[in-house]
């Protein structure tokens, strides 16, 4: 029997799309206040479960074709590089390099070695967390 979900469906779309650009600022906003890559990787996956609960697992994977234990090993790899990075520089591990660069459009930006760290982490949370789920929504 075929549901109609279209209010579902309808409201997915542009709640996902809220739900994103949140998740894209949390990412971003990470430095300076609480959030960073856990958390913005938590929301991410939220809207893609939130995707698969309007529309069915067949249709996200053709829409997302990801795969992602990829996603979590170079998740894992950006992470483990950049913390690792600081020991050929004869530094503490974990030790984040940052510093200034003026770009035309926009202005004095700061550059930080742990936005790609928080990228790993963003990578392995979204990954880890749509393997789980995509395990258990596959069994019946």
């Amino acid at each position: 029997m075929k549901t109609n979900d279209l209010i579902l469906q309808t409201t997915t779309k542009v709640v996902l799309f809220i739900i994103i650009l949140f998740s894209i600022h949390i990412f971003f906003a990470g430095h300076y206040t609480p959030g960073g890559g856990f958390v913005g990787g938590l929301l991410t996956s939220g809207a893609i479960i939130l995707l698969m609960l309007a529309f069915d697992m067949k249709t996200v994977s053709q829409i997302l074709p990801v795969n992602y234990i990829y996603m979590a090993a170079t998740g894992l790899l950006f992470a483990g590089g950049t913390a690792a990075g600081s020991l050929f520089f004869n530094v503490p591990f974990l030790t984040h390099a940052f510093g200034h660069v003026d770009l035309p459009i926009l202005g004095d930006t700061a550059l930080h070695t742990a936005t790609i760290f928080d990228l790993g982490v963003f990578l392995v949370v979204v990954g880890v967390t749509m393997t789980i789920i995509q395990t258990i929504g596959e069994d019946e």
